[in-house]
């Protein structure tokens, strides 16, 4: 119990830090460069930490490393840049809280995931929650924002299980690099094409990406990671519910926006169904894990380092 309460505080780093990307995106990064936006996101992170792990992909993960640089970073990242331009914090965030519903029902596809009773009950509650923060805000909610925000949602959460899926027997920090490296790379020649030369970047707007580079993007998605790999998808799913919880108070705290007793009452919901979907202090008597399904709590890894294919012929045991 111990040890996953460690993994919940570590997880808990990203998206305590996304939520407060929102604001700084909204605030102090050039509007109208989503492209180069993610880009000088994305590549300096990875750069920063393949420096830090010193491994290149090897067979399987050149493809899925480019695959989950394309969903996890390049697509996100533009679409969360647009979502941060079009809205406020707290209802930027707010949104994404939808996540833990769409991880619980894609990882009990990928990586059979059966999602608990006090997951779902944890994600009706937080989802509760984060109905009235959305719905009971001052001023008019901009829809294309709120759709844009949505998707953003969707294709992170395929795009972490799928990680999770694949991340099983590799090195967290050095799937998370190549990752941040490929998105980059992705997005640097669209951004030209696009956008045309790079914005001209002020003091505090340099300072800004410092902190979305190291902070919201190496540090958080290595957290992230490391949580999807040790804790179930619906436990994660729900840490994830401090996204809103962070973009709403850092909104009303630093940005002026409006907390009404309803939005109040709404972050207790939120963070009551965090609590809720915490892990179990153990497993059922009689349950064991299941060997050979990637990303199972338990089972052993059917990848390595070395990119061998799920279901390659190799003994397997029980951690």
């Amino acid at each position: 119990m111990e040890a996953n309460l460690r993994w919940v505080a570590l997880t808990a780093v990203a998206p305590v830090a996304w939520g407060a990307n929102y604001y700084v995106t909204r605030e102090f990064l050039p509007p109208g460069s989503p492209l180069y936006g993610a880009a000088l996101r994305a590549l300096p992170a990875g750069l920063v930490l393949l420096g830090l792990c010193r491994r290149r992909p090897r067979g399987a993960w050149w493809w899925r490393s480019a695959m989950l640089g394309l969903l996890n970073v390049s697509v996100f990242f533009v679409l969360v840049y647009a979502a941060s331009q079009l809205l406020p914090a707290s209802i930027a965030s707010t949104v994404m809280a939808v996540s833990p519903l769409a991880m619980m029902l894609i990882a009990w596809s990928l990586v059979s995931e059966r999602p608990g009773t006090a997951h779902l009950a944890g994600a009706a509650i937080g989802l509760g929650g984060v109905c009235l923060m959305l719905l009971t805000g001052a001023g008019g909610v901009s829809v294309p924002g709120v759709l844009v925000s949505a998707a953003a949602m969707l294709v992170s959460s395929f795009g972490h299980i799928l990680a999770k899926r694949w991340n099983t027997g590799t090195d967290v920090l050095a799937s998370t690099a190549w990752q941040l490296t490929a998105g980059g790379l992705f997005l640097l020649p669209v951004a030209a094409a696009v956008e045309g030369p790079p914005p001209a970047l002020s003091p505090s707007a340099l300072l800004a990406f410092g902190y979305v580079t190291l902070v919201a993007t190496a540090l958080a998605f290595a957290a992230w990671f490391a949580g999807l790999r040790h804790l179930p998808a619906g436990t994660v799913g729900l840490i994830g519910l401090l996204n809103p919880v962070t973009g709403v108070l850092l909104g009303t705290a630093v940005a002026g926006e409006v907390l009404t007793a309803q939005q109040l009452c709404g972050l207790a919901l939120v963070l009551a169904g965090v609590v809720l979907g915490r892990p179990a202090r153990g497993r059922r008597p009689g349950r064991r894990p299941r060997a050979g399904i990637p990303g199972t709590p338990g089972a052993e890894a059917d990848t390595d380092p070395a990119g061998e294919e799920p279901g390659s012929p190799r003994p397997t045991a029980h951690r």
